[in-house]
Order: C-alpha cells, then structure tokens, then sequence
C-alpha cells in the first residue's frame, strides 16, 4: 500500500506546474476572449452551430453553462446549443498538456468534437426547421460571469488565484483517480488494467458515456485519464468526452423548466457520444 501511495503522490505532483501554466493561460484566455465569443455565437443566427463548435472547444469556465441559458432564453438555436455541448472541452485540454501528449493526438481530439459538434448542430437546427419548431425569442439570459458566480466558479477572484484554485481541485481528482488505478493495476495486473473497458466496443462506450455525463469536471478528467492510462480505447473516449459539458446539463435542468425537453437532449447527446465512439 505505501508503494501504492508514493507512486499516486509522485504521478500526481509532477503534473502540479504544468496544469498551474496551462491554467493560466487559459484564465487569461477567459478573461479575453469569452464576451466576444458569447456575443458572436448570439448574433450567429443559422450560424450558430459553426461559431458554437469553435467557441466551445476553448476550455473556459462557465461558457457551456452559459450555453445553456442562452437556449432557455432562445437566444440561440437548439442546434447552437448541441454544437457547444459535443464540443466542449472541459478539463480533458488541460489534463493532456500537463501530460505532454503529442500534439498531433491532441488536434485530432479537438478537430473530432468540433467537427461532430458543427454536424450534429446543423442537423438539429435543420429538422427543428423542417419539424415546424423554430425557436422565438424568449426571457433575458444571464450573462457568462453571472453563471460563473452561480456555479462557483472562481473566474471572477483574478487570473492567479483562479488559476491556482482550479489547478488544486483538478490536482485533487487526479489524485483520487490516480490512487484508483493504480490499485487496480497493483492488484489486478497490467492485463486486468488494459481490458478495463478495452476490447468492448459497445459496453465501453455506453459506459464512459454515462461517466460524461456527471454534470461536473470529474467527468471528462476520469475519461482523460482512463485513457492515458490505457484502460480504454480511443473510440470509448471519445464517448465520454463529447457527452461532457461541465455543468452545462446541471444549469440546463435547473433553468429550463420543460424537464421532457431536458430529458430529450440529454438522451440524444448520449446517443450521439456512444455512437461515435462505438464506431471510433
């Protein structure tokens, strides 16, 4: 057990300076950069799922949240709102960058969200057409940093000490994470470790696409690092994390109030993502 431990502690401190850099550039992008990306996506009109797949790719707090209250007001399309969802990044961007994964693997990820986000997107918002159900204009929406302050987010506490607060609590989920497996593959082997949710191309899937859709970060964090683990394939990942979106389901729920509408976008999001993954 103490073996155990000291290999979960050293895995786990080693990545601490790598997330902490990432963190804060991405609080800086945040800063910058998500008025102007909320703003375009609202006057994107039919546009919406191309600009929603690009912006909701950025790992930035509360913007699927804020997503979600742009369609409770209709401000954006229910296309907009799939196309932000399936691209949504989270905390797997930041958790690959700690972990130095090449490059190459990393674009091929996000050029995959995007690219299903935008399809997925445009498919919705054309049969909603051809369905006779357009969306009208509805309620004000919230603006991003109110949602940041409703999920207590701490974009609104200054660049370093976000960034640090958010790199202790993904520094904690790794942890635990980190702790799990490595019991696993203390005990159970390296091969017990490899066929986790390996070789199960229908199983794997359905499964790490209900982990992504825990309306939290240690969603896509227990995919991410499942896989960087080789516990799953590509395919089951992807699984899970197009079905991540951060707390964006958890404020859809909480602000829509149509819960058979709620109901039917979150089962066609996890349609969606065990789909693609099954035949990833």
């Amino acid at each position: 057990m103490l073996h155990v431990i000291e290999h979960t502690i050293i895995d786990t401190v080693r990545l601490v300076p790598f997330l902490l850099l990432t963190y804060l550039a991405m609080e800086y992008l945040e800063h910058k950069a998500s008025d102007k990306m909320e703003e375009a996506v609202r006057r994107a009109g039919k546009w919406g799922p191309l600009l929603g797949s690009l912006a909701g790719v950025v790992p930035q707090c509360g913007f699927s949240a804020a997503a979600s209250n742009l369609y409770v007001g209709r401000v954006i399309s229910l296309g907009a709102l799939f196309a932000i969802y399936l691209s949504t990044s989270d905390e797997m961007l930041p958790i690959l960058l700690s972990e130095r994964v090449g490059w190459k693997l990393i674009v091929w990820i996000l050029f995959l969200k995007v690219a299903i986000g935008m399809a997925v997107g445009f498919c919705v918002d054309i049969f909603s057409r051809k369905a006779g159900k357009e969306q009208k204009p509805g309620e004000e929406h919230h603006h991003i940093h109110h949602i940041c302050e409703q999920e207590h987010c701490q974009c609104e506490k200054g660049i370093l000490r976000s960034a640090a607060v958010h790199t202790l609590q993904i520094t904690f989920f790794i942890l635990l994470i980190t702790f799990a497996l490595n019991l696993l593959l203390h005990y159970g082997g390296e091969d017990f470790l490899a066929g986790f949710l390996t070789n199960r191309p229908v199983l794997g899937p359905a499964v790490s696409g209900l982990v992504g859709l825990i309306p939290n970060c240690v969603g896509s964090i227990v995919v991410t690092q499942l896989y960087l683990e080789n516990a799953m394939g590509f395919g089951t990942m992807m699984a899970g994390l197009l079905t991540s979106t951060g707390v964006g389901i958890l404020v859809l729920c909480r602000m829509n109030h149509n819960r058979r509408e709620n109901m039917m976008i979150i089962g066609l999001l996890y349609a969606v993502g065990v789909i693609v993954g099954i035949l990833l």
